[in-house]
C-alpha cells in the first residue's frame, strides 16, 4: 500500500489498483502549491465531514474522476442536489465492502456543516479493513475514549490522526490516542496550514518518540509506503 500526502488532511491511498482519496482540500492550501490538481486520479473519495478544508475540491474531482464519493448521507444528499451521482452514503456504526476492503465508518468528535452552511452529518471517520492491513484515518477529532472500542474490534497497523491543536487534538492527546486505539505508528495531518494549527515538529516527534511511539509528519507530495 502506498500513501501519498496532498497536504492538510488530504491523502492518496492506493490498494491494490485502486485509489483512495480521503478530504480533498488543494487548491486553496497554499502549501499544496505544487501539487498537479489536474492529474489528480481517485476511484473512491472518503469525506469524513463537510467543512470547507475538507472538501473544498470535492465537486470538482468528484467530476474530473468520476471516483464514488462515501460520505454522511447529508453530504451525499448534497452532492447529489449538486449533480454529483456516484455516490455511497453511510452513517456512524455502519460498514460496506467495496472492492479495496470493507469501509467501517466511525466516530469523530467534531462539528459538521457543508459550505453553503447546512447541516453535514455527524463527523467521522474511517477504518480501512484489507487483507494485508487496518487503516484508521480519524478526520477531525478530539480525544475521545469511544477510542478504546477501535483496539477491541481491530488490530489497527497504521492511523492518520490530527495532531495541529485549536480544532482538533493536539500531539500530546494523539499520543494519548494511539495508546487508545492500540496502535504505535502514527501518521500526521490537519497541521501547519493555518496559523490556529501550526506545530513544533521537533516537540511532535521527540514526545512520540519518548513514550516509545513513532509519529511520521509527512511532507506534501511524498509518498509512505504501508
Amino acid at each position: 500500500m502506498k500513501l501519498t500526502y496532498l497536504g492538510h488532511s488530504c491523502f492518496t491511498l492506493r490498494i491494490a489498483n485502486k485509489v483512495i482519496l480521503f478530504d480533498p482540500f488543494i487548491r486553496a492550501n497554499e502549501l499544496a502549491s505544487g501539487i498537479n490538481f489536474n492529474s489528480i486520479h481517485a476511484d473512491y473519495i472518503l469525506v469524513s465531514h463537510g467543512h470547507s478544508d475538507h472538501t473544498a475540491d470535492l465537486v470538482d474531482l468528484a467530476r474530473n474522476t468520476g471516483a464514488k464519493v462515501v460520505s454522511s448521507f447529508e453530504i451525499h444528499t448534497w452532492l447529489n442536489n449538486q449533480g454529483i451521482e456516484n455516490t455511497h452514503p453511510m452513517n456512524i456504526g455502519g460498514k460496506w465492502l467495496f472492492e479495496f476492503g470493507t469501509l467501517h465508518m466511525v466516530f469523530a468528535a467534531h462539528s459538521n456543516s457543508l459550505p453553503d452552511g447546512t447541516y453535514g452529518g455527524v463527523a467521522a471517520g474511517f477504518v480501512i479493513e484489507t487483507s494485508e492491513m487496518i487503516i484508521y484515518y480519524a478526520g477531525d477529532t478530539a480525544l475521545t475514549t469511544d477510542m478504546r472500542l477501535l483496539a477491541e474490534k481491530f488490530t489497527i497497523n497504521t492511523a492518520l490522526l490530527p495532531i495541529g491543536d485549536n480544532f482538533t487534538m493536539d500531539y500530546k492527546d494523539a499520543c494519548k490516542a494511539s495508546d487508545f486505539i492500540n496502535c504505535n505508528k502514527i501518521i500526521a495531518m490537519h497541521f501547519d496550514t493555518f496559523g490556529y494549527i501550526k506545530i513544533n515538529h521537533k516537540e511532535a516527534i521527540d514526545y512520540f518518540t519518548n513514550n516509545n511511539k513513532q509519529l511520521i509528519i509527512p511532507t506534501i507530495g511524498n509518498t509512505i509506503e504501508l
